[in-house]
């Protein structure tokens, strides 16, 4: 059986150039960056290399680049230094759609330091209440902190008004961008972010190294301490997922004009069949989006059953995100959509990527159909 994966917001495959670049430093070139021997000083120039590539990336400078070990420990990073930043400052504005690495660290500052945490709300298609954000940041907020596409809808936020917003307060601003790296372009000084993070993961680099885009100027407070990453993130360096990212990015960097419209069309192409095979499906969440990413609701279906089924007809899908893939509770995304506890429950996310055909959208249409038909046979005759 032929396996057609559609949960790239979870984790992408690794490249098989990525992988080429890789393999030298596993075994052959093995050295400690921080070594002074000439293998180490090899190993050093490798991470310099990668630093100045993701730099490119982002339209940064090397020395705006830390290393990290994902977007989890990128974020956290950035929010514990924008408070020591501004210790006077006790506010932290996000929004109620953000992931669970933000929402998690936020209330337990808020249970452990008393850190006052606004969650501004989302409309029905998903977009940011900007007047909610305007009303949320004051000149106590330390730090806005906002997804710039949410992971379950693809859902894009105007993540460059925003900033403006909170630099007008005197905030810092960050973005998660999880999501958004390697899907559509990314530029600090466009976005106006102060600090933004993501994982190689979610661009076709291996799991275990991110990035985090500090601002000249904005001192750090690291959570590992150590001399590496210029005192910034301790820890011997993942060399070879460093190595990685590099090739990962400018992959991405070259292909990323075109592959958005194909992946676009993918995506329509997959909404459009399933809107017309189940009328009684809708997708959730409009406006601006990322290309790859639809989230749709089958009303009177189980997410947990559909994807169940979906997997042994060898669909790979999701309920939304892998951090919390359970099944049992309903998203807190859709939830703060409007959607009520069983839609929620009946919606299933769709995430493509560069490797996906339109063979392979064509059978997901069909399998999701035939499902419907076994399931609720019913519904269909009436719609």
């Amino acid at each position: 059986m032929k396996l057609i994966y559609l949960d790239n917001n979870a984790t992408t495959r690794v490249l098989p150039q990525v992988m080429e670049a890789m393999h030298p430093w596993f075994s052959e070139q093995f050295g400690n960056p921080s070594s002074s021997h000439p293998m180490g000083q090899y190993a050093k120039q490798a991470v310099m290399t990668a630093r100045k590539a993701v730099a490119n990336f982002l339209h940064a400078g090397p020395a705006d680049i830390v290393f990290t070990s994902g977007a989890t420990e990128s974020i956290q990073t950035a929010i514990i230094s924008a408070l020591a930043a501004n210790p006077e400052r006790r506010r932290i504005v996000t929004s109620t759609v953000e992931h669970a690495s933000t929402l998690l660290l936020l209330n337990h500052l808020a249970e452990t330091q008393g850190i006052e945490v606004v969650l501004v709300p989302v409309l029905n298609n998903g977009q940011l209440d900007m007047a909610a954000l305007g009303a949320a940041v004051t000149p106590t907020t330390a730090l806005v902190t906002l997804l710039h596409a949410n992971n379950e809808t693809g859902v894009i936020f105007p993540v460059a008004e925003a900033a403006s917003i909170a630099h007008a307060q005197g905030a810092l601003f960050h973005i998660d961008a999880a999501q958004s790296a390697g899907k559509i372009p990314l530029d600090v000084t466009n976005l106006g972010c102060d600090l933004l993070s993501f994982s190689g993961h979610k661009l076709h680099a291996p799991k275990g190294v991110g990035v985090l885009y500090v601002r000249k100027g904005i001192a750090l407070q690291p959570l590992i301490l150590g001399h590496q990453e210029r005192n910034r993130r301790g820890g011997t360096e993942n060399l070879t997922g460093i190595v990685g990212l590099d090739i990962a990015c400018h992959l991405a960097q070259q292909c990323l004009t075109s592959e958005r419209t194909s992946i676009a069309s993918l995506r329509d192409r997959l909404e459009q069949g399933i809107l017309k095979r189940l009328p009684f499906a809708r997708v959730n969440g409009s406006g601006p989006r990322v290309p790859n990413t639809t989230n749709i609701c089958f009303p009177e279906l189980l997410g947990e059953e559909m994807l169940h089924r979906l997997g042994q007809a060898g669909v790979m899908a999701s309920q939304g995100s892998a951090c919390k893939a359970s099944g049992t509770e309903p998203s807190h995304v859709l939830l703060a959509m409007g959607l009520n506890r069983n839609n929620a429950l009946s919606s299933l996310r769709f995430s493509l990527s560069r490797e996906t055909t339109e063979a392979e959208i064509d059978s997901v249409i069909e399998t999701i159909a035939a499902i419907a038909k076994h399931v609720l046979p019913e519904a269909l005759e009436a719609a």
